[in-house]
């Protein structure tokens, strides 16, 4: 077995005892804590965006 496999392996089973051992306990980790602000962030971001795009173009019309 090269060293990569053997390195890929041992990545895999101690990944795998960590998220058992999370997954029993019931704990969020703080990269799903960072991760789920990031999206909420960029949501927020993104609408924001289109809010104003869409306001522009409303505001854009000329009604007669």
């Amino acid at each position: 077995m090269s060293i990569n496999q053997q390195l890929f392996q041992y990545y895999k089973i101690r990944f795998d005892a960590s998220h058992e051992r999370d997954k029993q306990r019931g704990e969020v980790s703080a990269t799903t804590v960072v991760m789920a602000a990031a999206l909420v962030a960029l949501a927020i971001a993104v609408g924001a965006t289109i809010s104003t795009r869409v306001r522009e173009k409303a505001n854009a019309l000329n009604l007669g």
